[in-house]
């Protein structure tokens, strides 16, 4: 193992482990993650909160352990754009900013795709049993562009904030 493969598994474990707590939090709290969704424009927002907390849950544990590293990337990055899309892109660059800023979702989202692009390294599962070669590189950053037409599809279908006419 080289250092590559010492600073992916660091990236990869604190990634992983930052969503995957994102999640169990979400979990932890689910009728309040229900219905701050439903504040914020989400129809059947008890469904949005367990798929939420699922997902991060799941994405995060397989990212740390490097198996299906680019389809857990491509789920932290399809989370991180609905969050940025739905509450954080209005906000401005910088979290501190009332409304919170974008910079931690946007920082998680492309950390991900460079993840599901340079592939998890030797220190995974992936590598283990000899398929992180054929997830990696182009086919991961494929990978993850289905999480985003994923995401696109979760927002026109159970996204519809008030508009002010």
């Amino acid at each position: 193992m080289d250092a590559i493969d010492v600073g992916l598994l660091i990236i990869r474990s604190w990634v992983g482990l930052a969503i995957l707590l994102h999640g169990v939090n979400h979990a932890r709290s689910l009728d309040g993650t229900a219905n701050w969704f439903a504040s914020i424009g989400f129809k059947s927002a008890k469904l949005q909160a367990i798929n939420s907390a699922i997902v991060e849950i799941g994405a995060g544990a397989l990212l740390i352990i490097g198996l299906g590293a680019s389809l857990a990337a491509a789920g932290i990055f399809a989370t991180m754009f609905v969050a940025f899309w739905t509450v954080h892109r209005s906000n401005g660059f910088f979290i501190f900013r009332p409304g919170e800023g974008y910079e931690y979702v946007a920082t998680l989202a492309l950390v991900s795709l460079g993840l599901a692009i340079a592939g998890p390294g030797r220190a995974s599962l992936d590598s283990a049993l000899e398929i992180a070669d054929l997830l990696d590189g182009w086919v991961g950053a494929f990978i993850v562009g289905g999480g985003l037409v994923g995401a696109f599809g979760l927002l026109a279908i159970y996204w519809k904030p008030e508009t002010t006419a």
